[in-house]
């Protein structure tokens, strides 16, 4: 990750920017008909929390924020006639105060559309704090979205927020600010730039033709689910490339992506989240309208054990340990109805992850997917990007250049494998 920019002053902006704000429109808590229950609401974007952390190079999540404005985009993949974001402090130590929060159409860099500029509220106020370990969601605002906008979330945070929960991996541009900058249609005082997403972790929706159904797509995984060697926001992961193909075939429905990079199944770690079978519950099972989740996780648990795993080895997962953590989060989805589609884990030779008995782990990993009857259906991604003069390894083509992850074509090449009528 790289982070760009001077060290910003603080800036005295906060009361042009309330000015502001007070003729932007919102919604208070007595006008939204949705208060009260979550009836119609529907994810159309989603990303997993971590703990503050930064293994690669600096980020925001260490330091937090103390009266700074972040600004960050996301694509959804669903649409309504009325959105709200969630925010969480899952990982944060101390309440987490929100002192103001605007949804906008996104426009170049750190710039937003003009008009479009919506102030958020939580029940019924500007302001919410949010306790340690909490999640909460605004009011329903307004906000008329379709499938794949992009759409730019601000927040202000006047005071100090200790270390950040965050989402390591964004694959898109974030921005700050010094100061209250949340009304800001120009991107100027956004001098800073980083690519995590910070304390934001979905945005759902209602009020659209599909937003009463129950037909949506997580998908589930590491940093293969995350998009790592995918093109920076290209949005040609391989969760876009399925809700982009379910829209060409006249199916749309909206997909979730639960990727944390690094993330492994029975184990957690310093720096990429809790365990898959501990966060399933509270990523997956939390989410609004979903039938259906594509489970592809594994590799890490498999490569972790070694000295190239990003803040020390992790505990040895034989393939029986790795198989009853699938079984258990196939238990966990089926006991709330929802569908599992198992996926095998794609090639590793020639990456640092590489060693017989690895090989030997993973093969013998995907022959109890493809065979064993446990899931409701079956995607061999392994299959999709191998290169067949030499099935260990990622096709050429498909190879972002490590040797572990698919690059866009390949992303596109898993995309094309899901059978859409098993989804």
């Amino acid at each position: 990750m790289k982070t760009t920019g001077t060290t910003l002053r603080r800036a005295g902006t906060a009361l042009l920017a309330a000015t502001i704000l007070t003729a932007l429109p919102a919604t208070s808590a007595t006008a939204d008909p949705s208060r009260g229950g979550d009836t119609g609401w529907h994810g159309a974007w989603a990303a997993s929390p971590q703990a503050a952390a930064a293994p690669f190079a600096p980020n925001w999540s260490t330091g937090g924020f103390d009266d700074q404005t972040v600004r960050q985009t996301v694509r959804v993949t669903g649409g309504g006639t009325r959105a709200r974001i969630e925010l969480t402090n899952r990982y944060g130590g101390t309440p987490l105060r929100i002192t103001g929060a605007t949804v906008a159409r996104t426009a170049e860099g750190g710039a937003v559309r003009p008009g479009s500029v919506r102030a958020l509220t939580f029940g019924g106020r500007g302001s919410v704090t949010i306790p340690a370990g909490g999640t909460l969601v605004s009011d329903g605002a307004p906000f008329k979205t379709s499938a794949f906008e992009t759409l730019t979330v601000t927040l202000y945070l006047a005071g100090p927020t200790g270390p950040a929960t965050f989402h390591h991996f964004a694959g898109t541009t974030s921005y700050r600010a010094a100061g209250d900058h949340r009304a800001d249609v120009s991107g100027t005082a956004f001098t800073e730039t980083d690519s995590s997403w910070y304390y934001l972790s979905g945005v759902e929706v209602s009020g659209g033709a599909h937003t009463a159904r129950r037909d949506g797509i997580v998908t589930f995984g590491d940093s293969i689910t995350d998009g790592v060697g995918a093109t920076p926001g290209a949005d040609s992961r391989y969760p876009d490339e399925l809700a982009e193909r379910l829209a060409a075939a006249g199916s749309p429905r909206a997909v979730l992506n639960h990727g944390i990079g690094g993330n492994q199944v029975v184990n957690d770690t310093t720096w990429a989240g809790e365990k898959g079978i501990a966060r399933f519950k509270k990523d997956v099972l939390t989410e609004k309208g979903v039938g259906t989740v594509v489970l592809l996780e594994g590799i890490n648990d498999i490569g972790g054990s070694g000295p190239a795993f990003p803040g020390g080895p992790t505990p040895e997962v034989s393939v029986n340990r790795l198989i009853e953590g699938h079984r258990t989060l196939i238990r966990q989805a089926h006991a709330r109805g929802i569908k599992v589609i198992g996926a095998t884990l794609t090639p590793i030779k020639g990456s640092y992850y590489f060693t017989p008995e690895n090989e030997a782990k993973r093969e013998a990993f995907n022959a109890w997917v493809r065979t064993s009857g446990a899931y409701d259906g079956v995607v061999d991604f392994d299959r999709a990007v191998a290169d067949p003069a030499d099935p260990d390894r990622i096709l050429p083509a498909y190879d972002s250049g490590d040797h572990l992850h698919p690059g866009d074509a390949g992303y596109r090449a898993m995309a094309d494998a899901l059978d859409l009528d098993e989804l």
